[in-house]
């Protein structure tokens, strides 16, 4: 089965029964549109299952404690078999939807349907199915002129597109970003020129924040979540010196712009996102176990006094 058809069965959940996801389903130019939080309250239910459509359900999304007492609450837990497949070909936000004024971060299968990233040309995933499924973090619902843009760059034998619709200002859109912490680490890897196929499980852990009320406090809060409190395991095969070397490059605090909360570096670049080291967004701790030789390699460092202060807490 392919991964938009495996994403295809956890949307058709939240299609099946709105009503207890406090979701709405709607219909848009020929597409399932499910908004998961934007004009509806959405749920927390909601969110792990925009996480695991993302990961085309090739992995398992759960609610933890987190393990710092003094930072609290619930974690966003992610487990996978699969690290490449779900989290690169499919969970990772790499299509900048853009149509008009309207703009979206997509992630989900349908990124392997298209597969116009350069990041298709080194990792396996590319594929062919009747369906596409999609994630959009934004507060604008599609238009019929975005679900033709999205269409016009997906084989013409797709024959049905889902898209699933929540802001980071959302609970269920706060998941599910927080539940990148596997991919943050594959693609820190991938872009220090590591081969992620090595990669063959992840584990991944990070802080479920406080719901934020602007935008910008919202992005700031998820990737504080990931950048100063997200633990992630990669069981990999490769050799030890590999890891010795790259290692040390791969948490966020390898960045120049590591130490301050993510809301304060998007004010000091005044606006531009792209001004942020792109070395930033990786998790905050990554160890490495190799299954080729038993060993194992931890690097990082988990921040809590940053986490309390981007989370609001007193």
């Amino acid at each position: 089965m392919t991964l938009n058809e495996m994403a295809q069965r956890v949307a058709e959940e939240l299609v099946r029964d709105p009503g207890r996801y406090r979701v709405a389903v709607t219909r848009v130019a020929g597409a399932h549109v499910i908004d998961c939080g934007g004009a509806v309250d959405g749920s927390l239910a909601a969110g792990i299952l925009m996480a695991r459509t993302c990961l085309a359900d090739l992995g398992q999304v759960s609610l933890v404690p987190y393990p710092l007492g003094n930072v609290g609450g619930l974690a966003v837990q992610v487990v996978t078999d699969e690290p490449v497949r779900a989290c690169l070909a499919s969970q990772y936000a790499g299509w900048r939807l853009q149509v008009g004024e309207y703009f979206a971060m997509a992630s989900g299968p349908m990124r392997a349907l298209a597969a116009r990233e350069e990041l298709f040309q080194h990792i396996p995933g590319q594929e062919r199915a009747p369906v596409a499924v999609g994630v959009l973090e934004t507060h604008q619902h599609p238009t019929p002129e975005v679900i033709a843009a999205i269409v016009a760059k997906l084989p013409e034998d797709t024959e049905h597109l889902t898209l699933l619709v929540a802001p980071t200002t959302s609970l269920a859109g706060t998941l599910q970003v927080v539940a990148r912490s596997v991919e943050t680490a594959l693609h820190k890897l991938h872009e220090l020129h590591f081969d992620v196929r090595q990669v063959v499980s992840g584990w991944g852990l990070a802080p479920l924040p406080p719901v934020a009320r602007n935008t910008i406090e919202a992005i700031g809060r998820t990737n504080d979540a990931i950048l100063y409190g997200a633990e992630v395991i990669l069981w990999v095969h490769c050799d030890d010196d590999l890891l010795t070397s790259i290692g040390p490059q791969v948490p966020a605090c390898a960045s120049r712009d590591y130490g301050s909360p993510f809301a304060e570096l998007f004010r000091r670049y005044n606006g531009d996102f792209y001004q942020i080291d792109p070395l930033l967004f990786a998790p905050a701790v990554v160890e490495f176990r190799n299954l080729r030789t038993g060993r194992c390699h931890r690097y990082g460092q988990l921040s809590p006094d940053l986490l309390i202060r981007s989370f609001g807490r007193s």
